[in-house]
């Protein structure tokens, strides 16, 4: 019997592998060479010898190398308390709460406060951590098109007379296309019609707004929502990530949250580095502006070259190339020229919308991204690709 079910198991994982490498979906894990245009560390920091510096002052002043338990057994300690409020006040909000990552802060975040007697309205594009934790919320969805304000407000319009509590989520910068939410708009819709106001600042944090606090600070509309989600795994070159609300917030999180209540904490000398990044964050304007020059440079040349590149402004280039099999060659000759690019293709995006995802780095040069737009616009003519031939 046993045997029986695991042939059955290997059956169904080969069926499903088969299936994956037919629609040119199968995934391998691989390592970037060349120029690395997939990097998520904005302002370059990753090998900063501050950081380095940070976490090996922690470890020589004594810090454990493991934290022995989650935050409420044995694995907390006062630089995680002191780093919360650290980050608090430089966010502008009562309290944050410090998550092993930025995925378990979204589901752990949303499963703890949605309720199923509630309502959710949650913008298309929204990344899978959202997604996941709403699912685990199990209130009624409402997806509704991508940054499609008008559909919005149709939809809060509606009489969910039934519902609790009405509940908007979105990111501020999405993470596949690199566009931008607007939060003056999502915050009005909110206030209109009685809803709490969630917004994950993966994309945004670090990268944009007054000394890099993100698109909610920049709308000077932080005190209006509800949360924000500031994950440290990209402009702030670490992991984890702080979910900022108000100090009644964090304390139900702390009591409710299960990725929180249930997960080992991380050790104290990750707090020693990430109280460095936002601190080093906090002054970097000069890399902030260098990386909004780059994306715009890139996004002209490429626009120029009649590639569709969407309707972002951001560190985050997608190149629309629509088929999966295109997204994977291109790819694989970028790789070829030096040019560390990953194909994006479905369930990560809808089907058809198949591309390249550039994502920036304040490290990188307008040289260096010429030369990668020339090599994209010599593959396009060899491969012999129309310039409508994008998103089907």
């Amino acid at each position: 019997m046993v045997k029986a079910q695991v042939r059955e198991l290997t059956r169904r994982m080969d069926a499903e592998l088969a299936a994956l490498a037919w629609r040119n979906q199968l995934r391998t894990l691989g390592t970037i060479h060349g120029v690395n245009l997939s990097s998520n560390d904005y302002l370059g920091l990753a090998t900063d010898p501050r950081l380095l510096e940070a976490v090996t002052s922690a470890l020589v002043a004594g810090s454990a190398v493991g934290s022995t338990g989650s935050r409420l057994l044995s694995g907390n300690a006062e630089i995680w308390e002191e780093l919360e409020s650290e980050v608090a006040q430089f966010m502008g909000s009562e309290a944050a709460l410090y998550f092993n990552s930025g995925y378990s802060a979204n589901v752990g975040l949303l499963s703890a406060v949605i309720r199923p007697s509630d309502v959710v309205f949650s913008d298309a594009a929204n990344h899978a951590s959202i997604i996941d934790g709403l699912r685990l919320a199990g209130a009624p969805k409402v997806i509704f098109p991508h940054l499609d304000m008008d559909s919005l407000e149709r939809q809060l319009g509606k009489d969910f007379s039934g519902a609790a509590q009405k509940f908007i989520v979105s990111e501020s910068i999405f993470s596949m296309d690199g566009d931008r939410a607007s939060i003056v708009d999502l915050v009005a819709l909110a206030e209109r019609y009685g809803a709490e106001l969630i917004i994950d600042e993966a994309h945004a944090t670090g990268a944009v707004g007054p000394q890099g606090r993100g698109l909610v600070a920049a709308s000077r509309l932080s005190d209006r929502v509800l949360v924000t989600v500031h994950p440290c795994g990209k402009a702030l070159a670490g992991m984890g990530c702080f979910v900022c609300c108000s100090e009644e917030l964090k304390q139900y999180l702390v009591n409710r949250a299960r990725p929180f209540i249930f997960s080992t904490a991380l050790p104290s000398y990750i707090a020693a580095q990430m109280r460095a990044a936002v601190r080093i964050v906090a002054a970097a304007d000069r890399e902030r502006s260098d990386l909004a020059g780059l994306s715009a440079f890139l996004r002209e040349r490429l626009r120029e070259a009649g590639f569709d590149i969407g309707k972002g402004d951001t560190q985050i280039v997608p190149v629309f190339l629509g088929e999966n099999e295109r997204a994977i060659r291109f790819s694989a000759l970028l790789n070829e020229a030096g040019f560390g690019v990953r194909p994006i293709r479905p369930p990560s995006v809808p089907a058809g919308t198949s591309r390249l995802r550039l994502s920036l780095t304040a490290k990188l040069s307008t040289n260096l991204l010429a030369q990668f737009a020339d090599a994209l616009i010599s593959i396009r003519a060899q491969e012999q690709v129309p310039l409508n031939a994008v998103r089907s």
